[in-house]
């Protein structure tokens, strides 16, 4: 009976110790072993904040207790650093040579190093302009290729006075066109030279937010002048001379721009992309001008004063004509400057 007893209960603490340990066995498959197997049993939506708290409801991290061996990175004979966190320490602890530097401070905006001297402005530089001038030389190009012929009877009509006093219109819509557009290049041309004149001798700091302002007042000065010169050339021959010549006249000073505008452009080419002093792109220009001035008197002597002794009209016709209009011109484009330019 004893006997029995004791195998009785040797046989049930065999089978609870088989099943605790089942148990146990049991309790360790269903424990995650890794972070990934507890982020598989959260939803899909989990935010990170959920999925940290989720991870550390499992896993407990115990506490890492630091070396307390010293500190070898001091400065031998020296006490250990204070912390910058203190805030018991004075402030000069806490503010440095490098405190406020965006070197160390990607978060602060601001430029480094010593702000250098602007460079000049060049039109060489400039794309708006440089792209300007290039369209118009492949617009002349064109033009001249496509008008030799009128080209040709122009200069011929302009050096040598036809017989008879009859003026027939042959020009083509066309050909009108063409020499508009040299005459707007040659305006075009002569605002360039006075910007490069008035950036050199004058001054090179205006009122104006950009260049281009500057060029484009140059550029309406200019258009105005020929075209006020136009209409006082047209009133005061049509009274004086007569419709047909003032007609004649008026086609002769058109080719005349047109011919200036064409004589400007290398000098302002090579003014504006190579190292040549404006000094003597000025004597050029005045060469240009004067000759254009020598040659107006020319024409105005053949189509106006031919057979005549009248010598003194024909200098009062060309000094109230040609030369009043320039100075006032001038005059003009000086007060602009002087008004524009910033004085210091």
């Amino acid at each position: 009976m004893t006997f029995q007893q004791t195998q009785t209960d040797s046989i049930q603490a065999q089978e609870q110790t088989e099943g605790i340990s089942m148990m146990q066995n049991r309790r360790v498959e269903e424990q995650p072993q890794h972070p990934y197997q507890v982020l598989r049993k959260l939803p899909a939506d989990a935010t990170p904040a959920q999925q940290d708290s989720a991870i550390q409801a499992v896993f407990h991290v115990e506490n890492t207790h630091l070396s307390t061996r010293p500190d070898t990175l001091g400065i031998p004979g020296y006490g250990k650093g204070k912390s910058a966190k203190d805030v018991s320490l004075p402030q000069y602890y806490k503010v440095g040579f490098f405190t406020n530097d965006p070197m160390y401070h990607p978060e602060l905006s601001g430029r480094t190093g010593i702000a250098g001297d602007p460079m000049p402005y060049t039109i060489r530089g400039d794309n708006t302009l440089t792209a300007l001038l290039l369209g118009c030389f492949i617009l002349m190009m064109v033009a001249l290729s496509r008008s030799k012929r009128f080209i040709f009877r122009q200069a011929k009509d302009f050096l040598f006075e036809p017989r008879t006093n009859t003026t027939e219109m042959t020009e083509t819509t066309s050909e009108f066109r063409f020499q508009f557009f040299l005459v707007m290049q040659t305006c075009l041309l002569l605002s360039i030279i006075a910007f490069l004149y008035t950036q050199e001798w004058v001054a090179d700091t205006f009122i104006l937010s950009s260049q281009y302002q500057l060029i484009q007042i140059f550029f309406g000065l200019f258009v105005g002048y020929f075209l006020l010169k136009g209409l006082l050339y047209w009133a005061i021959n049509s009274l004086f001379f007569g419709s047909r010549k003032s007609e004649r006249w008026l086609k002769s000073m058109l080719f005349l721009a047109s011919v200036e505008g064409v004589a400007l452009f290398p000098q302002v080419m090579v003014q504006s992309y190579f190292d040549v002093p404006l000094q003597n792109g000025m004597i050029y220009t005045l060469l240009i001008l004067f000759l254009v001035k020598i040659t107006t008197l020319y024409k105005g002597y053949l189509v106006f004063f031919k057979g005549k002794t009248f010598v003194l009209q024909i200098i009062l016709y060309f000094c109230a004509l040609e030369i009043v209009p320039v100075l006032s011109l001038w005059g003009i484009l000086v007060m602009v400057v002087d008004y524009l330019k910033i004085n210091f």
